[in-house]
């Protein structure tokens, strides 16, 4: 018997160049100080509302003062993602 199909959902995910180009200038690329511009952050960039919303969420979340470590943040996000079968 044929497993049944599964449908994954599908949004366009802006270019490296196409979301450079929407950043203010002098802005950093990511939140992490990378030089390239992740996949999530450029999926986050794909909704106008839903995307700043997000990033200022994991700022709070990953940057603020608060009860975890940086260290135990990170940990917990990877573990969270990798539980969840997530590519970013």
């Amino acid at each position: 018997m044929n497993e049944p199909s599964v449908r994954e959902a599908w949004v366009r995910i802006p270019s490296e160049e196409e979301r450079r180009s929407q950043l203010p200038p002098g802005a950093p690329a990511s939140a992490y100080g990378f030089e390239f511009i992740p996949a999530m952050a450029r999926l986050q960039a794909a909704h106008d509302k839903i995307g700043p919303a997000l990033g200022a969420l994991l700022k709070q979340i990953m940057f603020e003062p608060g009860n975890l470590s940086r260290q135990e943040r990170e940990m917990v996000a990877a573990v969270a993602s990798a539980a969840q079968d997530c590519h970013y």
